[in-house]
């Protein structure tokens, strides 16, 4: 039982002690991926952004009709994701939605135009970080040249979290499932390849447990220019049941405005089964609201009530304990005080033999004695 009791515990206090909090904004945009990462624990974020959307020759079954229907569609519209850390600083809800005025052209099973404005997509779920991985600080190693620019091994494994939600129907007719809400889960992995490349990859079931059920991948390598400055590449594919597959191509880059602040703009080819081929383009902005606090607390020294001081962590630094002094506690808005007090100190060096020591004493003295009775026997064989 002891154990596993054990166990249970370390399960309940490890989220409350894994950073994931970093002291600039961590956006999901300009590419379509998901990091395994939760935003922190009392962070509010907003990403949205412009898009324009062509497609040409889609088409899929429709069962309700038990016909093959085929359009061309040209949209513009806003996608906005709200993403907010509570409770533990593994875990983040978000909320995803899309809103689109669309026109759409069909060719079959008859000729004729239709068109929508409204919700294209809204889903709400929550992320969870299962494992992440701990790299060495090769900026410490001065020994050899070779060990500070070799590659580390564990950067191999990576971090990894799970994803949860629901597709609401809240949607334009266009855009609803006929079959009502369903779920919506992924497995998300991030490779910090370098400090400037990462990737990350993400295996997607959506829409599950309906007719228009599909599930996709998304691969995306993100590199930092400078600072300031990064760039992406992303490949994803949609494998549909009454849908043909297709593979989106996508490229962009970001600019940090500020620590909370982050601009972005991205293009993206579709190719699909038949050779037909869509394309996006778009840009937003990614912004937040940073109330986040981390808990440590660190007595001081001597005799006097410690005051706590209130700490941001650094994002390669989120759960190194013991660097930062804790924050405030939410005590009546008063600072929590640790006492301390000085421990009692005793010698280290062991206890002193008199008769020992007297026995040296004597012992040294009369090596001394003897050296002088040789010095002085020298001293007479030299003059003879």
């Amino acid at each position: 039982m002891k154990p596993l009791f054990t166990a249970l515990l370390l399960l309940l206090v490890a989220p409350l002690s894994y950073g994931q909090y970093t002291e600039v904004i961590n956006s999901r945009r300009p590419g379509f991926s998901d990091s395994p990462y939760s935003v922190g624990t009392k962070v509010y974020q907003v990403e949205g952004g412009l898009f324009y959307k062509n497609v040409s020759g889609f088409q899929y079954w429709n069962d309700a009709l038990q016909e093959t229907i085929d359009y061309s569609s040209s949209s513009f519209g806003t996608d906005i994701t709200f993403r907010t850390g509570q409770f533990f600083e593994r875990l983040e809800f978000d909320l995803d939605m899309a809103i689109v005025s669309e026109n759409r052209d069909y060719t079959r099973p008859f000729v004729g135009s239709e068109s929508a404005f409204g919700f294209s997509k809204l889903t709400i779920g929550a992320k969870y970080l299962l494992y992440k991985p701990e790299y060495a600080d090769k900026s410490k190693e001065i020994r050899s040249w070779k060990a500070r620019h070799s590659f580390d091994k564990k950067r191999l494994i990576p971090a990894v979290g799970v994803y949860a939600g629901f597709n609401t129907n809240l949607l334009t007719d266009m855009h609803k499932n006929p079959d009502g809400v369903s779920p919506r889960f992924a497995l998300f992995t991030q490779n910090d390849l370098s400090n400037r490349l990462i990737l990350l990859m993400n295996l997607i079931g959506d829409k599950l447990f309906t007719s228009e059920a599909e599930t996709s991948y998304i691969i995306t390598l993100t590199y930092s220019l400078t600072e300031d400055w990064s760039i992406f590449g992303e490949n994803q594919g949609f494998f549909r049941k009454n849908v043909p597959n297709d593979f989106q191509f996508g490229a962009g880059g970001a600019y940090l405005i500020n620590p909370d602040m982050q601009a972005d703009l991205s293009a993206r080819i579709i190719f699909d089964e038949r050779g037909e081929n869509s394309y996006i383009i778009g840009g937003g902005l990614s912004w937040r609201l940073d109330k986040h606090q981390d808990k440590m607390i660190m007595p001081e020294t001597n005799n006097d009530d410690s005051n706590m001081t209130e700490q941001k962590k650094g994002f390669w630094n989120t759960i190194t304990f013991g660097l930062f002094a804790g924050n405030k506690s939410s005590n009546n808005g008063q600072m929590r005080n640790v006492k301390s007090s000085k421990a009692k100190t005793r010698s280290l060096e062991p206890p002193v033999n008199k008769k020992a020591q007297k026995a040296r004493k004597k012992q040294n003295k009369r090596l001394v004695q003897e050296q002088k009775k040789k010095e002085k026997a020298q001293k007479k064989y030299d003059k003879k």
